[in-house]
C-alpha cells in the first residue's frame, strides 16, 4: 500500500503482486528507506497486540524492520519474511530475524505464529494465495492484520510533481492516478485485500480500524521520502534530481515544509477453527 498518492498502477492494476520488478525495488537505498519512512501509530501497534493471543509475530515483507522494531519494543518475539536480500540485511543488522523469500513461497518449517501483521506490504502478496497461507501459519485465534499509511500530497506538490515525472519518464510503463485519489485507492485495495481473506475460509469477518494525524514534512523530508516510492526506486539518477528538484521549488513555495492528514488503515481478522 503506498505512502505516496503517487504509486503507479501497474501493467494489471487489479494485481500488483505481479510487478514483481517493483516490488522488490526498494532495496536500492535501504538506509534511506528506514531512515525517510513514517513509523506507525503506538496505538495501532498496541490494539495489534491486545488482540493477539500472544506475543509470536509473523511480518511479511518486514522490509527493513521498521514495523517489527515497533513489535519488538511492544514485547513481541519478531520473525520477517522479505523476498530482498538488502532490505533483510538492514532488518538483520537492527536485529531482527529474516529469512528471504516470498511469503507466497517460503517455507514455515512447521512454525506457527500468534500474530501475522503485513506493514506497507500486501498489496505485493497475492492476496488469495497470502490470506490462505496466513491461515495456515496461525495458531487458533491469531491475527492477520495488514496495515499501511495513506496520505495525499498537497496540490501544489502533488501537481508538480505528475508535470515533472510525466516530462522527465515520458515512455513510463505506468499511469498516474489524479491528484488526490490515495484514499480510494486505498479503499479498494482494502476491498480486495478483505475478499482474499473470505475467501480463505478460515478467519471471522475482517474488521478495519483507522488511525488519523497529521504530520509535518520539511523539504528535506520529503525529498527523501519519495525516493522510496515505487513509482522512484528504479529511476535513474539524472532523471530522479530532476523530479526532486521540481517539487523542491513547489515545497519552497509553501515556505520550506507542508503538513499533510495522513491516514493509518488496517484490516484486520481472527483465524477460526481448532486446527
Amino acid at each position: 500500500m503506498p505512502t505516496s498518492p503517487r504509486e503507479p498502477s501497474f501493467p494489471s492494476s487489479n494485481d500488483p503482486h505481479t510487478a514483481r520488478q517493483v516490488a522488490e525495488s526498494f532495496g536500492v537505498d535501504p538506509e534511506r528507506y528506514d531512515r525517510a519512512r513514517p513509523r506507525y501509530p503506538d496505538a495501532l501497534v498496541e490494539r495489534i497486540v491486545a488482540a493477539s493471543p500472544g506475543p509470536d509475530v509473523l511480518d511479511v515483507g518486514c522490509g527493513t524492520g521498521i514495523a517489527a522494531r515497533q513489535f519488538r519494543a511492544a514485547g513481541c518475539t519478531v520473525l520477517g519474511v522479505d523476498p530482498d536480500a538488502r532490505m533483510a540485511g538492514h532488518a538483520r543488522r537492527t536485529g531482527i530475524e529474516v529469512e528471504v523469500a516470498t511469503f507466497e513461497s517460503w517455507d514455515p518449517a512447521g512454525r506457527t505464529f500468534d500474530a501475522v501483521i503485513a506493514a506497507q506490504a500486501w498489496h505485493w502478496v497475492d492476496p488469495v494465495a497470502g490470506a490462505a497461507k496466513a491461515a495456515r501459519v496461525l495458531r487458533p485465534g491469531g491475527l492477520l492484520a495488514i496495515f499501511a499509511h495513506v496520505f495525499d500530497l498537497p496540490p501544489a506538490v502533488g501537481e508538480a510533481f505528475t508535470s515533472a515525472y510525466r516530462r522527465v519518464v515520458p515512455d513510463a510503463p505506468v499511469t498516474l492516478p489524479p491528484p488526490g485519489q490515495a484514499m480510494d485507492i486505498a479503499a479498494r485495495l482494502f476491498d480486495r485485500f478483505a475478499e482474499g481473506i473470505r475467501r480463505a475460509g478460515a478467519f471471522g469477518e475482517p474488521q478495519r480500524w483507522r488511525f488519523d494525524r497529521e504530520q509535518t514534512h520539511t523539504r528535506d523530508e520529503l525529498l527523501d521520502l519519495l525516493p522510496t516510492t515505487g513509482l522512484l526506486t528504479r529511476l535513474p539518477a539524472d532523471r530522479l534530481a530532476q523530479v526532486l528538484a521540481e517539487v523542491g521549488a513547489a515545497i519552497d513555495t509553501l515556505g520550506g515544509a507542508v503538513t499533510m492528514p495522513y491516514r493509518t488503515v488496517a484490516l484486520v481478522a481472527k483465524r477460526t477453527g481448532d486446527s
